[in-house]
């Protein structure tokens, strides 16, 4: 398959400031609010945008890294068995609204299970960001 350049260092800039504004207009000053970036792809999208948002807002905004292979629709059928990813989220969640972060989207069932699970542990609301929405073959 030949890549394809969707989206230039300048178009993504654009688009990733237009992604911090509708999540300020949203969450205003983030105080009940955390991002939480998907491993292992979202990770990076979600460092750029946390940045992006504290330099914004000028203000620290709780950051954590969340592992979704146990949350993945494939998790079961794969031959070779995923390897977890770390999870690290050293603030307390409960009562908060999450903002998930990803890459890519596909059928939604990652981010669904992730927000099932975080709502089970307390979490106000969970709210998705990602770059792109990928068509499930």
């Amino acid at each position: 398959m030949q890549k394809k350049l969707i989206l230039d260092s300048d178009l993504l800039d654009i688009t990733l400031n237009r992604l911090c504004q509708q999540l300020i207009e949203a969450h205003v000053d983030f105080r009940e609010t955390v991002i939480l970036g998907l491993q292992p792809r979202g990770i990076f999208l979600a460092e750029l945008i946390h940045k992006k948002l504290e330099r914004t807002i000028k203000s620290i905004i709780p950051f954590g890294h969340l592992d979704v292979t146990f949350h993945r629709d494939d998790f079961r059928r794969r031959e070779i068995p995923v390897r977890a990813s770390e999870t690290r989220i050293e603030f307390t969640i409960e009562g908060k609204k999450v903002v998930l972060i990803d890459d890519v989207v596909t059928t939604g069932s990652t981010v669904r299970g992730c927000a099932q699970a975080l709502a089970a542990g307390g979490v106000e609301l969970v709210a998705v960001a990602a770059l792109a929405r990928a068509v499930a073959d």
